[in-house]
């Protein structure tokens, strides 16, 4: 979603996925976080999709954008649903 900030995109996003009954996952960023933690994170998520079987929404904010290669592998999921050199 596009939007000014404080325009409630966030809530939306939580409030369709619940009413959709999809699991919104978001990366919960801690000290030291960095690009092995983010592929971590969306191995996760892609776990829970596809071998959970489990609908997701991956919920992901301009303030969790820590380096560009975070932009480019949800640009990689966006385009053909794969993430090079995950696994």
């Amino acid at each position: 979603l596009v939007g000014l900030g404080g325009s409630g995109r966030q809530s939306m996003t939580r409030l369709a996925a619940s009413i959709a009954g999809y699991k919104c996952y978001e990366i919960e960023l801690t000290r030291g976080y960095d690009y092995d933690s983010f592929q971590g994170d969306i191995r996760q998520m892609m776990r829970i999709a596809s071998v959970d079987d489990n609908p997701v929404v991956f919920l992901f904010t301009e303030n969790q954008i820590l380096q560009e290669k975070f932009l480019e592998d949800v640009n990689n999921i966006l385009n053909s649903g794969e993430v090079p050199n995950l696994w």
